[in-house]
Parts: C-alpha cells; sequence; structure tokens
C-alpha cells in the first residue's frame, strides 16, 4: 500500500489550501523538502507538521518538554552528533535508545547514532525548535555550567585571561546565556544578584520567568564578562552603566543593549536583545486592523504636522514609528532621527544619538536638524517643554514630525501636551493624529482550541456592543513551553485629529468632554480592538483587560 503524499494529507487535515499547495511547490528551493517550504512560507506549523508526518509514516510524534530528561542518557551521544543531527536522546530501555529527530527518516544519522551509542535506535518526531531549545538547554548551556563550575573556587580572584580569552569557560557560559536566551526568544536577559545565589531571567512574550541560578561565587566574573562585552568599567560598581555589543548568534546579527545597576547584593545587569533581522517590519505585520491601519497610513502620508505614538514602556511603539520610517523612506526625501539610544540602524535614514553628559539634548540635536534641510523628523520621545516647543515649531514649518509620548491613551495625549505648556492653539494647529498602543500575547498557534466564553466575557463583550459564541485559549504545548501563549501583537486606538478636536482644543476642553466626542464619533478603543482580536481568535480576553482598561 503506497504512502499518502504529505500535500494531500495536509489538505483533507484543512491546514492548507491547494493554492497554497501549489504556490509552495513553485517556490521550493532546489533540494529542499515540501515541508520545509510550507513552513518558510508560513503556510503550516512546525507542530502541524510533525503531527501530519506523523501521520504519513506512522512514526509516533512526541513532546519532549513532558519528559524528565536523564543526565546519563544525554550523555551516550556526544554533543556534536546531537547538534549535527538534531536529535535528542529521551530514555534507554535495555539495549533500546528512544531518540526524538526531526527527520526520522534519515538513515545515515540513524546509523552513525547506532554506531556512537551500541544501542538500537528507535526514533520518534519532534519539532525543530523544540529540538533545537532542547539541546541548547542540555548540551550547550548545561555543560558551560558544569565546566565553568570546576575548579572554580569562592577565593578564585578576578584575572583578565578567564574574562577575556573566548575559550575560557565564564565567557562560555555567558555566550551560552545569550545563545540560549535567544533561541528562546527572550527580549530580555535578567541577571539578578540575591543573597544567596545568582538569578538568570527571561523575559519571553512581556513576561519573566527564572531560566536558572548560579552559585553567588561566581557573580563578579559573570558581571565583570559582560562589562567588558559592552565595554564598560569594570572597577567601577557604584554607578549604573550603559553599553552595547553586537554579536552573531545562529547567523543572526543580534545587537545587545546593556544596563547595569548597583543592587545591595551586588550590580544588577539587564542585557536587552535586539533581533537586526527583524528591524524592518512593515506596517501590515504589527497587528492594525485594516480600519486602523488605513487611517494612519493617510496621517503619515501627509507633507507635514505631528504624529505621536503614545503607551508605556514596552508597548511596542519604537517598532510602530520604524515601521512608518521603513514605508516613507525613499531616496527622495531627507529622513533624520534623534534617538536614546538608536535601536534600529535603518539604511537610507541619518539617525543621532541624544548624549546628555556632552549636552546632546533632544532639544539640543533638534535645533541642529531642522538645519539639515530635513522632510521628515522623527524624535525617540517628547519629555519636556522644550522638546514639545520644538518639534510642534517644526511641524508648523513643513515637516513631517514623528515621535512618541509617555501616556495612557490618545485622548491623553492632547492634554499632556497642554501640561506641559504647550499653548492649545499651537497643538491644535500642528497636531495630525495619535496613536495608543499596547501589547498583548497572541494565543498559540499549535494548541488553541475553540471554547465557549465564560459569562463574565459575554458580559465584556455585550457592553463593547460585540457578538460572540466562542473564544480561543491555548492549552499548552512544548512550542508556547505550556504558557497557551506564543509571539505578540499590538492592539491599538488610532485617533486622527479632525477639525471638531481641533476646536475643542482651541477651547481648553477637559479630557473627558474630548473622550465623549471621539466615543460618539466611532473611534475604536484600545479595549475594543483588542476584544475585536479575541473575537478573531488572535489573543485572549484576559490578555486584553491585563493592559487596558474598561471604558
Amino acid at each position: 500500500m503506497s504512502r499518502k503524499r504529505l500535500g494531500d494529507l495536509l489538505i483533507e487535515a484543512g491546514l492548507l489550501t491547494m493554492q497554497q499547495l501549489e504556490a509552495a511547490l513553485q517556490q521550493q528551493l532546489p533540494d529542499e523538502r515540501l515541508g520545509d517550504a510550507l513552513l518558510r512560507e508560513g503556510h503550516i506549523t512546525e507542530l502541524q507538521l510533525a503531527e501530519t508526518l506523523e501521520r504519513q509514516l506512522g512514526i509516533p510524534h512526541i513532546n519532549i518538554y513532558q519528559y524528565s530528561l536523564d543526565p546519563e542518557v544525554i550523555q551516550l551521544i556526544p554533543q556534536d552528533l546531537a547538534k549535527r543531527h538534531q536529535v535528542m536522546p529521551i530514555r534507554q530501555e535495555e539495549n533500546k535508545l528512544f531518540v526524538a529527530m526531526s527527520d526520522p527518516m534519515d538513515y545515515f544519522a540513524i546509523e552513525e547514532l547506532r554506531m556512537a551509542t551500541g544501542c538500537q535506535i528507535v526514533p520518534a518526531l519532534a519539532t525543530k525548535e523544540e529540538l533545537q531549545r532542547t539541546i541548547s538547554k542540555y548540551y550547550e548551556l548545561q555543560g558551560s555550567v558544569d565546566e565553568a563550575l570546576i575548579g572554580f573556587t569562592p577565593e578564585e580572584k578576578l584575572n583578565e585571561a578567564g574574562i577575556t580569552d573566548e575559550d575560557s569557560p565564564v565567557v562560555r557560559l555567558v555566550n551560552q546565556i545569550i545563545s540560549h536566551g535567544v533561541t528562546q526568544r527572550a527580549s530580555d536577559i535578567h541577571f539578578d544578584p540575591m543573597e544567596t545565589e545568582l538569578k538568570v531571567r527571561f523575559r519571553v512574550d512581556g513576561v519573566l520567568r527564572t531560566e536558572r541560578s548560579l552559585p553567588k561565587h561566581m557573580q563578579n566574573v559573570i558581571i565583570a564578562r559582560i562589562k567588558i562585552m559592552g565595554n564598560l568599567n569594570i572597577t567601577e560598581n557604584r554607578m549604573p552603566q550603559d553599553g552595547r555589543v553586537k554579536i552573531n548568534i545562529n547567523f543572526k546579527p543580534i545587537d545587545i543593549r546593556i544596563s547595569t545597576l548597583p543592587s545591595i547584593y551586588g550590580e544588577k545587569i539587564v542585557l536587552r536583545i535586539l533581533d537586526l533581522s527583524n528591524a524592518l517590519n512593515n506596517l501590515e505585520n504589527l497587528g492594525f486592523s485594516e480600519d486602523n491601519l488605513h487611517k494612519f497610513i493617510q496621517m503619515i502620508e501627509k507633507p507635514n504636522g505631528i504624529i505621536l505614538i503614545t503607551g508605556p514602556t514596552g508597548s511596542g511603539k519604537s517598532s510602530t514609528l520604524y515601521g512608518a520610517l521603513n514605508r516613507l523612506n525613499n531616496e527622495e526625501v531627507n529622513i533624520i532621527t534623534i534617538e536614546d539610544p538608536v535601536e534600529y540602524q535603518l539604511a537610507g535614514v541619518n539617525q543621532v544619538h541624544v548624549n546628555d553628559e556632552i549636552g546632546m539634548t533632544f532639544a539640543s540635536g533638534l535645533r541642529s536638524i531642522l538645519r539639515q534641510d530635513p522632510d521628515i523628523i522623527m524624535i525617540g520621545e517628547i519629555r519636556d517643554f522644550e522638546t514639545a516647543q520644538i518639534a510642534i515649531r517644526s511641524s508648523l514649518t513643513g515637516h513631517l514630525v514623528l515621535s512618541t509620548l509617555h501616556t495612557n491613551s490618545a485622548v491623553a495625549a492632547l492634554t499632556r501636551l497642554i501640561d506641559m505648556g504647550i499653548e492649545p492653539f499651537l497643538i491644535s494647529s500642528s497636531l495630525t493624529g495619535v496613536v495608543a498602543q499596547r501589547l498583548v500575547r497572541r494565543v498559540c498557534r499549535d494548541c488553541s482550541k475553540t471554547v465557549e466564553p465564560t459569562e463574565r466575557e459575554k458580559e465584556i463583550f455585550q457592553a463593547s456592543g460585540i457578538q460572540i459564541d466562542s473564544v480561543k485559549r491555548g492549552e499548552g504545548c512544548a512550542s508556547c513551553t505550556m504558557t497557551g501563549y506564543r509571539g505578540r501583537l499590538a492592539i491599538h486606538e488610532v485617533l486622527p485629529v479632525n477639525n471638531e478636536i481641533r476646536e475643542l482644543i482651541m477651547n481648553a476642553a477637559s479630557a473627558n468632554t474630548i473622550h465623549k466626542y471621539v466615543q460618539q464619533s466611532g473611534m475604536v478603543s484600545l479595549m475594543t480592538d483588542g476584544l475585536l482580536k479575541v473575537a478573531r481568535g488572535l489573543t485572549t480576553t484576559e490578555e486584553v483587560l491585563r493592559v487596558s482598561a474598561m471604558d
């Protein structure tokens, strides 16, 4: 009996359309398997592919995350073999070794494993990403920790070779922690000094979790190594310091911002990971609804005026600004940005660092930028009256100005500028529009299940005038490390400033009055935009309530 083809099985399962299959077959690279081509195009997830291959090949698919792995079994397969073939030993039964593989039909790999271990190899299917994460954790990171601990005594003093030599155990350990953080999709890595240990925590999809604890006596060398990476002063431990380093991990360029802060148990260090391969986002990929995207594009395509993106720290404001600049960037316009610090470097855009120590502030930098014949100016953040005043005057003299402001809603940005001391007539004549945004976690595609909404959810949706019959929730799987969420998307509140709003600003109307007007005129609030995304199965009501207030 002949096996069913992969494409036919995926279509039968409703995971793929005939058009998507035909498009993937046309775009398939030489020597590339169909499954890899479908993954590259984003038509299916790794877990969906693994489950379909299980049906096609009759080889079981396993979730490595649910297994408690024995270090002795792991040692049966050398690290270089595990990495080369992307395999992970799971358990041993007498002479049988159960091995998780991304390609269980790779007979050369199975034969090499049999010769290396002397065991009969029983293959099982696992996703490539899960294997990479597990190999990184059990082989590379654990190996580096063990190596650094061997012979490392609490009395050992900092020596230059130990923290600069690329082959030293401490250097390898720090590199492995960063590499593991990137593999886990962490946006930040925290090194938290405690009384008796050094905690390493990863922030994944906006939520912090403890990854591991290291012995207290390793704290100083690890901190010294990170400081050397960022060209910081290793003898200064009483003052906060900031640095930056660029490295390549798995052939991907990664930019890391380093921040140190003295605490009672030593210096706390946070590494902000900026994946340069994800820097140039298209606006279409940022989670805007169709209506909000249309409004925002209309705003940024005006020749002058000021556009503000508002929200708390870590709400994706910079990504939206870069997305807007990416759309506007062409050789006919002169775009200059002033940022603190420059997060992503954009080709064809002149980017300026703020440096308060030498008097290069947002305000002084902005004055110089205006003498550089700009068409579009991006200001990292409006923090004070002087910067706000120059930004608004720049927009009135024919420049398009994009910036961010720390307020909780789009309407609050209008009153915040008045609180800063800007005259209402200047705001009403210069402001083109305001976008408020937050980030919510996406429901994991691999373990999402359609469920009935709770009574409380029904009440919330009814209050917003949205009809809902079902919602999606993630059950937890290997792809999302049992959280039920994977990745993030933005929810927005887009407020174009029209003549009625200009009049309200001119008459110094309260935020409450303006808010009532925009609600009546049909502006979709943050909360409503989030609930519409819950209705589409993209996120959960809990996530929307976590980041936005009820209207």
